[in-house]
């Protein structure tokens, strides 16, 4: 195999300029123009995270060769005035026979040695096999309709989009090629978190990881080839940032379709496992405190993922969980930054409850987080307290809506009833419009924190949190029904009702109090 396709010239990366026009680049050109660039503009959530972790390990290492070590007065001169693109372009130079995607020794995030393997070399896949998004094997069918038997090849910049997605958000679940199973990527059904600069270039340096001279943290082409013995054996620890952002979790090497810059199919095995360690978290996951221990940050059904915004927000005593350190990054270089807010994007994918490798849906969020939220403890803390109550709030209205829905069914003291009054309940629109109420009042209660007008904010979120109430009490009556026996079952559930209301006050009290 020839060497060819090499990243550092082609054109594969996807990006959006500032003024919203999209253009596939290189990396040199990349690099040169990030300041030019509003952001990259691959549209599958998990790729385009890959596709930035990709990019911050190549920044890191540039500084790492080229510095030695850094400051974070250092960082603070790149966000005002640029990327470093003479070091990241010699880096990359350096490094150029390693950025072939097709290489005899060295194919970028492949292993070569799949082609003569015994095991594998015969074995070959469709282009599916890396893709999140598409259907293949016993995988359901989420945004395609894909065969195996008889894949539609795609260009080579696609297969590398789906190539670095599957490698950091791959789910865990049976290979059986080498070993029986594989453990999933660093991404799996979880959302990862990103700082966004106004450009790319400022999104680059908030995200950038610190230096840490002593750990030798390398990316997966400053390493020597991966071999079948290295696929065969048992997971490895992670040793940093660059090691987890570039871990090859499965053995992929690309197979061209005929003579078009077209690929069709694969060849695919386990791959070199993560071993976590709690000393080394991933810098974009937020961790928070679950019924029993510490979980993942995730996306979940009908969850907005702005109610769990205190996630990612300071925590002085660490009781909602570990914030992502990626965040308390972009704070250092923005806490000299007076009244800048920070915009943060929430990528990646969620797993079918008890089904393993099951992907259920995909979202990308944006939050918008104001200085104050950021730099002070105290606000954070503020808006903590408020979404807790929003989340106590609806969990005593779950349970009288419950209890409503299982008056009105015929036979109100089976024992299955309530189990089917509180799916009914969960199926239908109350939560939804509870919620999205919410989230409608939610910048309006930012910008009174921000200012600290507290005593405003409180009356308002209160009105909010009522207004969201009656909503969703107006749905689930109707989904009880007008017959006689709901119409009684409302009257009897209408009591436990307004002593949900009763603290809380009314929209218009709100606004003549404003107004006074």
């Amino acid at each position: 195999m020839n060497a060819r396709f090499n990243l550092l010239d082609e054109t594969w990366l996807p990006v959006r300029k500032l003024d919203g026009r999209v253009e596939m680049v290189g990396l040199l050109e990349l690099f040169a123009r990030a300041g030019e660039m509003s952001g990259l503009a691959e549209t599958d959530p998990p790729n385009l995270i890959a596709q930035y972790r990709l990019l911050l390990a190549i920044f890191h290492r540039a500084l790492a060769h080229g510095k030695g070590q850094w400051s974070s007065r250092d960082m603070a001169g790149y966000y005002r005035e640029g990327l470093p693109v003479d070091l990241i372009h010699a880096y990359l130079e350096q490094w150029r026979e390693r950025f072939f995607l097709f290489h005899p020794e060295f194919p970028f995030m492949q292993v070569a040695a799949l082609a003569t393997a015994e095991e594998t070399r015969d074995k070959t896949k469709p282009w599916t096999q890396i893709a999140l998004s598409s259907s293949t094997g016993n995988a359901p069918v989420l945004f395609d309709h894909s065969i195996d038997d008889y894949p539609q090849p795609i260009t080579l910049e696609k297969a590398l989009s789906h190539l670095l997605g599957c490698l950091q958000s791959v789910p865990g679940g049976l290979v059986k090629v080498l070993r029986t199973s594989d453990r999933a990527g660093p991404l799996a059904n979880c959302a990862a978190v990103l700082p966004l600069g106004a450009n790319l270039a400022k999104t680059l340096v908030l995200a950038l990881h610190p230096c840490k001279p002593e750990i030798n943290d390398l990316p997966s082409w400053e390493k020597e080839a991966i071999t079948m013995a290295e696929l065969s054996a048992d997971s490895k620890l992670v040793t940093g940032p660059n090691d987890r952002y570039t871990r090859q979790c499965r053995a992929v090497l690309l197979l061209q379709d005929g003579p078009l810059n077209l690929v069709g199919h694969i060849l695919f095995s386990e791959g070199v496992a993560i071993e976590e360690s709690e000393h080394v978290p991933d810098p974009m996951v937020n961790y928070f405190m679950g019924k029993e221990s510490v979980v993942k940050l995730g996306f979940q059904a009908g969850r907005a993922i702005w109610r769990d915004m205190a996630t990612l927000l300071p925590d002085v005593q660490q009781e909602s969980g570990l914030r992502a350190p990626v965040l308390v990054w972009a704070n250092s270089i923005l806490a000299n930054q007076s009244g800048v807010s920070l915009d943060v994007m929430v990528a990646g994918w969620a797993m079918k409850p008890r089904k393993a490798a099951a992907i259920e849906r995909w979202r990308l969020d944006h939050l918008v987080l104001p200085a104050c939220l950021l730099l002070q403890p105290e606000a954070a803390d503020e808006l903590r307290d408020h979404l807790s109550l929003s989340e106590k709030d609806f969990t005593q209205f779950s349970h009288v809506a419950t209890m409503m829905l299982t008056y009105s069914m015929p036979d109100e003291s089976h024992k299955d009833t309530r189990s089917r009054a509180r799916s009914l309940f969960e199926n239908g629109p109350a939560g939804t419009l509870y919620f999205s109420a919410l989230e409608r009042q939610l910048p309006r209660l930012l910008d009174l924190i921000g200012e600290s007008r507290l005593d405003q904010a409180d009356a308002h979120w209160a009105a909010s949190r009522r207004a969201a109430l009656e909503q969703a009490w107006i749905a689930a009556c109707q989904q009880s029904g007008t017959t006689a026996k709901a119409l009684r079952a409302q009257e009897r559930a209408e009591p436990a009702y307004r002593s949900l209301l009763k603290p809380l006050k009314s929209p218009s009290s709100v606004e003549e109090q404003a107004h006074v």
